[in-house]
């Protein structure tokens, strides 16, 4: 991992960083990411369905579909009702990723959507970045407790487990079951109440815009992981 341009110097007006007793991790771009693009993997399904999709078109349509998204976050719903939400959620980006050659939205078959999100689940469609082991390890040794913070959905604890990533975790905080999602604060204090430490005592490590703003507001330095 590498360290933001100022990861190491207090930013202006503010104390100097101190060492901290624990990290909260952000998880997709900064421990783990895709084997493939999203457009790459949705065209290939969508063809066993006998759907024809280029995968740039799909590609620029579901990052636009996921800027535009609502957040990854259902207040009070859990169990299979949160389970569902979290699917329809996930439904709605597919259908909106899946167009013809004008522009015009598909109607994928309910197989397809369940088969790209089965297939988002499984540990294969990930890869776990080559000096994230490494890190989490020493870390742990240093005694530092670590928690995952991701504007992520139920699938998470068991990629972290099929990634062989949560042996090193004692908490893992997704904003589907937070009901808040990165830049909301709310996340962090529950991983801060879940490692029992204070915003001052740990240091957040993300790749996005939301994790610096999200950490921000929570009272915890951020430090930026920018990968090729």
């Amino acid at each position: 991992m590498t360290r933001g341009p100022t990861a190491g110097a207090a930013p202006a007006g503010r104390a100097a960083l101190v060492r901290p007793r624990g990290l909260l991790l952000d998880a997709m771009g900064t421990l783990f990411g895709l084997q493939e693009s999203v457009g790459c993997t949705y065209a290939r399904v969508a063809a066993e369905h006998g759907i024809t999709a280029q995968p740039g078109a799909v590609e620029q349509a579901f990052r636009r579909a996921y800027r535009q998204a609502p957040p990854l976050a259902f207040p009070g719903l859990e169990g299979a009702a949160l389970e569902a939400a979290e699917r329809n959620w996930w439904a709605e980006r597919i259908r909106s990723s899946l167009q013809d050659p004008s522009g015009e939205e598909l109607d994928p078959p309910q197989a397809l959507v369940e088969q790209l999100y089965a297939h988002y689940a499984h540990p294969s469609a990930w890869r776990v970045y080559a000096d994230v082991p490494e890190r989490l390890e020493c870390w742990h040794r240093a005694g530092l407790r670590l928690a995952v913070v991701s504007n992520f959905d139920s699938r998470l604890p068991g990629l972290l487990e099929g990634l062989d990533l949560s042996r090193w975790l004692q908490a893992v905080v997704i904003s589907s079951r937070a009901g808040a999602a990165k830049p909301s604060p709310q996340p962090f204090a529950l991983a801060l109440e879940q490692l029992q430490l204070s915003a001052g005592e740990v240091w957040h490590v993300g790749d996005s815009p939301e994790d610096v703003a999200g950490a921000q507001a929570a009272g915890v330095p951020c430090v930026l992981v920018r990968r090729p």
